[in-house]
């Protein structure tokens, strides 16, 4: 490409290197807020032009045009706010090799994916954040009852969805409801439509992991059960799990962080990721040439279960916390005292779910609306009749989210 400089506002200069930065900087320009129906292809937050690593980041990781670094965000209209750390891209071996101990069936066979560079949850998602998601159930009664920011079919594809009162706190707050500790019992897509959630208040695209971002994160470089080390005994430094919890969750960043910076991969909660649970393991993606993308890794669900969930919980044995574990959900065991027809879409009441909470990934490269919305939104027709179903029946609520959303609450007297 021809020689392009961006220069800023302090008068310094910026050479971009590839169309791709250019393209991410025009987009920026034209759109430097954030539109209420878009989000925004800027990199910013997190990214500093340059060629040179900026100072006092030791983690920034290098991309076209400048650096990604970590950084805080404040969820628009709250006090609470979270970090993203930046992962670089790279290659690895996803799964278990055959030879390692406690290794399942489903963990294999072995095959080599190409990751792209993503910022990632320091930690994982806690119930201070997830609880301002919850409150949204309310707040958009509220607002629809006073008749601002109307769902119309025009705008209804972009209605994310707020989760029904809980029917019986004390099941999913068992194990406490401290705004430290990670939000759990959330289904995958109650997950799914938080990321959706807050990517309309920030303009910025969060999703969850898919399975192979999530592993390579995890392992940080290792190639070891566990990205601590060799042996079970190295995890009680960087995980609660069976051994070191107590049989409860804790606040979240209190165990050693991976290489990376990223804590509690182990342990603590299992998270979400996109994928699909299926038969055989990996053998399609190994047939596949290798190494494989990311894309062609992911497995979209089909079927409400069983959805993947990886890193072990606070009532895990070593083995199931390994970097390669997985487990897959059991969506109507895992509902069984729920007494509700149908049974709620957005919340788990047995004891597995009382470990399964959530992570975020936002990617360098933000996918178009319509991919956008995939990711967010309910995938099979299952979800989407029992969330009519609520809605009909008054529990659960939708809202159009974008980041003029708390500025018009307030307007109209609207507040938790």
């Amino acid at each position: 490409m021809p020689l392009v400089v961006f220069f800023h506002r302090d008068g310094s200069l910026s050479p971009i290197r590839s169309w791709a930065a250019l393209a991410l900087l025009l987009a920026a320009v034209a759109n430097p807020c954030g539109a209420a129906d878009a989000v925004s292809s800027s990199p910013q937050p997190g990214f500093i032009a340059g060629d040179e690593k900026p100072a006092g980041e030791d983690m920034a990781v290098e991309v076209p045009g400048g650096w990604m670094v970590a950084y805080e965000e404040m969820i628009p209209g709250t006090d609470v706010s979270f970090t993203m750390i930046p992962v670089p891209g790279g290659r690895f071996r996803m799964g278990s090799a055959a030879t390692e101990a406690d290794r399942n069936a489903d963990e294999g066979p072995q095959f080599e994916v190409s990751i792209e560079p993503f910022w990632m949850g320091r930690c994982e998602v806690t119930w201070a954040e997830y609880k301002s998601y919850m409150a949204a159930c309310e707040l958009f009664r509220a607002s629809e009852s006073s008749g601002v920011r109307k769902i119309t079919p025009e705008n209804a594809a972009d209605a994310v969805t707020a989760p029904s009162t809980l029917y019986d706190p004390t099941m999913t707050f068992t194990n406490g409801e401290d705004p430290l500790q990670p939000a759990v019992t959330m289904t995958q897509f109650a997950a799914r439509q938080y990321t959706k959630w807050l990517s309309g208040l920030t303009a910025r695209f969060y999703r969850l992991p898919t399975e192979a971002e999530w592993e390579y994160a995890c392992r940080a470089g290792t190639a070891t059960p566990w990205n601590s080390g060799a042996e079970p005994e190295s995890l009680e430094a960087a995980a609660w799990f069976a051994d070191t919890s107590d049989e409860t969750t804790h606040p979240v960043g209190g165990k050693e962080a991976n290489a990376f910076g990223l804590h509690d991969m182990h342990g603590n909660a299992a998270e979400w990721v996109l994928d699909e649970l299926v038969t055989g393991g990996y053998s399609a993606q190994a047939a596949l040439p290798q190494p494989v993308s990311t894309a062609a890794a992911a497995v979209w669900p089909k079927n409400l279960s069983p959805r993947v969930v990886r890193g072990g919980a606070y009532y895990d044995e070593p083995a199931q916390c390994r970097s390669a574990a997985r487990r897959g959900s059991e969506d109507i065991a895992w509902k069984d005292v729920d007494p509700n027809l149908p049974k709620s879409p957005w919340w788990y009441t047995e004891e597995p779910a009382l470990g399964v909470g959530m992570r975020l990934l936002r990617p360098l490269a933000v996918p178009d609306l319509a991919e956008r919305r995939r990711w967010g939104d309910a995938d099979i027709q299952s979800i989407r009749d029992d969330i009519e179903s609520r809605m009909l029946e008054g529990r659960g609520s939708r809202g159009i989210v974008d980041p003029k959303l708390p500025a018009d609450l307030k307007a109209e007297g609207i507040t938790n």
